[in-house]
């Protein structure tokens, strides 16, 4: 695996809704086996420009490049068929099948046997724990939490190369928002490549090998996480103070 080389390239990218742009000329990388994380306050674009990668929303300028291709065209159902997976903000998973449905929903893309399937499925299983001990429960019985573990294993289910993560720490307890991203951090050791928006700023650098920061739709900071030792500096990015 070459982690020198980007699985997702970003480059000079405006995107919006319709004709209301939202974000002008983002680039960024994200590297196999790193975590990204894209920081900003609420409005400055995040969201947008990871819909912009997924193909929900339209490329209008610059390039998406992955895994080698410029994808920028391409509908979103061809970019997960390449390798792509996107975990939306809000938990969103079907609360009225259980546990065990909605990851066997999120392996229907591919295709598989039932075994080949099935083996999958006990491989979410170790990961997230919790999920195996509550297979049977529905989905909306679970914790906000449990639910989060839930949405990333059925987008795990594709065997992605790149994860997009929307704000996987909104609305939990801080408790759980430190499990989940010990998952995240643990996901990166498979080899996967993460993308993560987050606005809790601490937990986001708990895991982040790279930082970029947007304000108003634009990149204000893009540094390694391990070149920034004053938090204020990147708070003041944050703000939109540099």
């Amino acid at each position: 695996m070459n982690t020198d080389k980007p699985l997702l390239s970003v480059r000079n990218v405006e995107s919006g809704y319709g004709d209301l742009r939202v974000v002008w000329d983002v680039s960024l990388d994200v590297h196999p086996g790193r975590v990204t994380a894209l920081l900003g306050r609420n409005g400055a674009g995040k969201t947008s420009t990871l819909r912009a990668i997924s193909g929900l929303n339209k490329v209008s300028a610059g390039t998406v490049e992955f895994d080698g291709e410029d994808i920028s065209k391409l509908a979103p159902h061809q970019r997960v068929r390449r390798g792509m997976a996107y975990v939306q903000e809000g938990k969103r998973v079907f609360h009225r099948q259980t546990v065990e449905q909605n990851l066997l929903l999120g392996g229907y893309t591919r295709r598989l046997r039932r075994s080949a399937l099935r083996q999958e499925v006990d491989r979410i299983y170790e990961l997230f724990p919790i999920l195996g001990e509550k297979r049977g429960l529905l989905a909306g019985a679970m914790s906000g939490g449990q639910q989060q573990m839930l949405a990333i294993g059925q987008a795990l289910m594709a065997q992605p190369k790149l994860l997009l993560l929307d704000e996987p720490s909104g609305g939990l307890a801080p408790v759980i928002v430190n499990e989940v991203m010990e998952r995240v951090a643990a996901l990166k050791e498979t080899g996967l490549a993460v993308l993560l928006v987050e606005q809790a700023v601490e937990a986001a650098m708990s895991v982040a090998d790279h930082v970029t920061v947007l304000d108003i739709g634009r990149v204000v900071m893009d540094a390694d996480a391990a070149d920034i030792d004053d938090l204020a500096v990147l708070r003041d990015a944050y703000f939109g103070r540099v």
